[in-house]
């Protein structure tokens, strides 16, 4: 006899490590202690997990492109996932030059990494496909795949990304970021929302029950 419980979800272990990866990299104590060149190497390192989990996410969880007579929660869910897989992207192309300039100069104001805006869009995008998905996720290929709680968390988040994107932006005028505080605040509250969703998506799967065994085969 078999029962059930509930497993974090495989690409969702991806970016819990990439989230924790961006907010450790954005507190300011920790870019203090460390130099400017580790703290983007931090950064480095969480984009290719984010990446690594939006593959697994759309390639290998058991997502089908969209054809004819898919649902429409289906197919918003993919293209979710596939915009989603482009943001990561983008932000392995971004933090991979933000590393380059802290090594060539640490103390340059564009040295360390920001949340580039052509990745918090796709962000952005991407949380509204699934937030509409979500609207009617009985028809998903999997239930568990997008909930409630983990579409909102994630939209906030790549509000939150958009917003540092925003005011890490340098003025011409004043060769200073627009907002020093939404620059910093906005990839903190980001990552925290992007952490706390993948922490909570979780699927079911059957387990032995204690004092059973499994059928042979």
């Amino acid at each position: 006899m078999d029962g059930s419980a509930r497993r974090l979800r495989r690409e969702a272990c991806g970016f819990a490590v990439g989230s924790l990866c961006f907010l450790v990299g954005a507190l300011p104590p920790y870019a203090d202690a460390v130099g400017a060149v580790a703290t983007n190497v931090t950064f480095v390192v969480g984009a290719v997990f984010f990446t690594a989990a939006a593959f697994v996410q759309l390639g290998l969880s058991g997502r089908r492109p969209p054809r004819a007579g898919t649902h429409p929660a289906d197919r918003w869910d993919w293209w979710a996932a596939a915009v989603q897989l482009v943001g990561t992207l983008c932000f392995n192309v971004s933090t991979t030059a933000a590393l380059l300039a802290a090594v060539d100069d640490p103390t340059a104001l564009g040295a360390g990494w920001k949340p580039d805006a052509y990745g918090s869009v796709a962000f952005l995008v991407s949380s509204a496909f699934a937030v509409v998905a979500t609207r009617d996720r009985g028809h998903l290929w999997d239930t568990d795949a997008r909930t409630w709680h983990g579409t909102w968390l994630n939209l906030v988040g790549s509000v939150a990304f958009g917003a540092s994107a925003v005011g890490a932006y340098v003025s011409p005028a004043t060769g200073t970021y627009v907002s020093a505080w939404w620059d910093d605040a906005g990839t903190l509250v980001g990552a925290v929302c992007f952490l706390v969703a993948a922490l909570l998506s979780r699927r079911s799967v059957a387990v032995p029950v204690p004092g059973t065994t499994l059928p042979a085969g």
